[in-house]
């Protein structure tokens, strides 16, 4: 039985031993059975006491091969294999004794186990000398019970002869059997070794190129948003001055209609200034840089709000603060995850086609962080990815609309702020994301 403390090798081989012996027991009960054929050929005087003896070893047989199937057969596997062995062998050496001693030739039956098991089975080169000594021991106690005892000591010694070199060359087998399992246990532990860095090392270059490809859509973000700063918001201003100037003139407070259309017009203006106001983060800092300031968390998920005001377009966004929502982190990675949320699940209300598509966000302060959760009635995510929705390019979207980054990325970017994005999701019904970020410290 083997010891919890036992290497890994042993205990891979106490399993190997198990299917080994089933299998072994089951061809030794068959072929225990197929030799009577042997007894109506040699001895069918004696058929019927061989019959006898030939079903009980197979019945005990069949029991040892049932008990492995047990836990306590699993541990005991090596003793019970050792067991079915000697059964046989045990079962020969009678019948030499009770038949022709010395002459039997029954004797070449004993050879069978012997290379059989030094050949095919899983035991150890000490349990395979033990097997050849009690098996030339049994052999010799049997010829010495046989009524004509050891008169003839010439065949004897002929017959000991061959049947050490029988145990013998089994022993070498088991030897250097042992010695091959050893090898191959510690390559395939070497492999399995090798595999698991490889996996790591490709799991961490995976981040890595997460991480670049997310910084160079900020950086390229951050230009883009500098240069609609210097072209557009010049001329938005100039139209803002324009049609407040023109909401002064008479006429206007004369025609609703007109009157409407200036404020409509004056709206969008406004709507474009907080557009340029929001990419104003990306254009004066770049990702990683000051990650550690004070920001309003609320004003970020409305900056990623109007972000994603397209993709938002139809969707009831509802949003529950607490009264405080001062953070501390690097406020355009925080947009950015919002982004992402928003936008997938954007996507997830599209697919479900809901009559009233709604997210909610939101806020609330719990151990001197700032939970935030993001839920929406959308396609929910199946159970099967729901653990798989944080590897690096794992996307259940159509090829060509997205590398499956976003959310690793995501997932990095709350990691690295100390707290921890996390998915719930009823497929068909809803998904919830949740995120939590530590609160602002004035002292700091």
């Amino acid at each position: 039985m083997f010891s919890r403390t036992e290497s890994p090798y042993h205990q891979e081989l106490s399993e190997f031993r198990v299917a080994y012996s089933k299998a072994g027991s089951i061809t030794s009960l068959v072929l225990v059975l197929l030799g009577v054929g042997l007894d109506i050929a040699v001895y069918p005087e004696r058929l019927g006491q061989f019959m006898a003896v030939r079903v009980g070893i197979a019945l005990l047989t069949l029991l040892i091969f049932l008990a492995l199937y047990t836990a306590a057969g699993r541990a005991w596997v090596r003793s019970l294999t050792l067991l079915w062995l000697a059964l046989p062998q045990m079962m020969i050496a009678w019948m030499i004794g009770v038949t022709e001693g010395v002459h039997s030739i029954y004797f070449v039956g004993l050879h069978l186990a012997l290379y059989a098991a030094g050949i095919v089975l899983p035991i150890t080169f000490l349990e395979g000398v033990g097997f050849g000594l009690f098996t030339y021991a049994i052999y010799l106690l049997a010829c010495a019970l046989n009524p004509a005892g050891l008169s003839d000591l010439e065949r004897l010694a002929g017959n000991s002869l061959f049947l050490l070199f029988s145990a013998a060359a089994s022993a070498v087998c088991t030897y250097f059997n042992e010695r091959a399992r050893l090898q191959l246990f510690s390559l395939q532990r070497e492999v399995a070794e090798k595999n698991a860095t490889l996996v790591s090392t490709n799991q961490a270059l995976a981040q890595i190129k997460g991480h670049m490809i997310q910084q160079e859509k900020m950086a390229a973000l951050g230009t883009l948003s500098a240069g609609l700063m210097h072209e557009v918001n010049n001329p938005v201003n100039y139209s803002m001055m324009a049609l407040n100037m023109a909401m002064l003139d008479p006429v206007v407070g004369q025609s609703a209609d007109l009157k409407e259309s200036l404020v409509d017009a004056k709206e969008g203006l406004a709507r474009v200034q907080n557009i340029v106001s929001d990419l104003k983060t990306f254009a004066y800092q770049k990702p990683g840089e000051d990650s550690s300031r004070i920001f309003l968390l609320e004003k970020a998920v409305l900056s990623a709000q109007r972000l994603t005001g397209h993709e938002l377009s139809g969707v009831d966004v509802q949003v529950h603060w607490p009264q405080d929502t001062h953070v501390r982190g690097d406020e355009p990675a925080i947009i950015g995850v919002m982004i992402n949320l928003f936008s997938n699940a954007a996507l997830a209300l599209r697919k479900a086609a809901r009559a009233q598509p709604c997210i909610e966000v939101t806020g609330q302060h719990r151990d001197g962080r700032l939970y935030v959760t993001v839920r929406d009635n959308g396609t929910g995510i199946e159970p099967d990815n729901l653990t798989r929705v944080f590897e690096p390019f794992f996307t259940t979207r159509s090829v060509g609309q997205g590398l499956g980054l976003g959310l690793s990325v995501s997932y990095a970017i709350i990691q690295r702020h100390g707290g921890i994005l996390s998915v719930n999701s009823e497929a068909g019904v809803w998904t919830e994301f949740s995120f939590d970020l530590g609160v602002a410290d004035p002292s700091v």
